[in-house]
């Protein structure tokens, strides 16, 4: 079986568990005398812990060098979704390769930066990088979780990794900007304690700018 096909099968899987999970909260809530927003929140917080997404899914996240086979397919993957969302067309293989080659990530090691991987179950399905922009400014960059599997605790996952090794690099915060159009990528930063700040950089895609304290 491939690895496309499995992942499809784990997000398959990662949705029957959320739906069986937030079912189950609910009828707790309701036993209880507690609101159905509680249950959410309760089950909400139960699959964003870094490493357990819902029910029966486990992600791991550890470095990784850039040029594995499975980080250039997800950084591949990356640039792929965030150039085709801006072009508002899917980006050619050409194109890809190119943008790839403009920004070939060389910062993303230590002890400038790091680069890593998220599996699910084993399985490459999420990536990010952090570098750093000074002595204690860390910035995150190439932040992506396969579409099909988003949702299951991906996200939050990478964040705490990531948020680990720029507090080891001695960043005392970290910094991010995206744009308009990418609202997963602003509602999961939110989300976990990034507040807007005025633009910090000057770059040509740079529409919100994010930033948080590590303590």
């Amino acid at each position: 079986m491939d690895e496309t096909k499995k992942i499809a099968e784990q997000a398959e899987r990662a949705a029957q568990a959320k739906n069986v999970d937030r079912a189950e909260t609910t009828g707790r809530a309701e036993t209880t005398g507690r609101t159905e927003t509680t249950g959410r929140t309760e089950t909400t917080g139960r699959s964003e812990t870094g490493s357990a997404g819902a029910e029966g899914v486990r992600w791991s996240v550890v470095p990784e060098p850039l040029h594995t086979a499975e980080a250039t397919a997800l950084r591949r993957a990356y640039y792929a979704e965030v150039a085709g969302r801006y072009w508002g067309r899917p980006a050619t293989e050409a194109e890809v390769d190119d943008g790839l080659a403009d920004d070939p990530g060389t910062e993303l090691v230590r002890p400038t930066g790091e680069f890593v991987v998220g599996r699910l179950d084993g399985l490459p399905a999420a990536c990010g990088g952090i570098r750093l922009l000074d002595a204690h400014t860390a910035e995150l960059t190439r932040v992506y979780v396969d579409p099909r599997v988003r949702g299951t605790g991906g996200g939050a996952a990478l964040l705490a990794a990531l948020e680990d090794a720029a507090r080891s690099l001695g960043a005392r915060r970290i910094r991010l900007d995206t744009r308009t159009d990418l609202v997963e990528a602003r509602g999961l930063y939110a989300k976990h304690g990034y507040g807007e700040i005025p633009a910090y950089n000057d770059g040509p895609y740079a529409q919100h700018w994010f930033e948080k304290p590590l303590g």
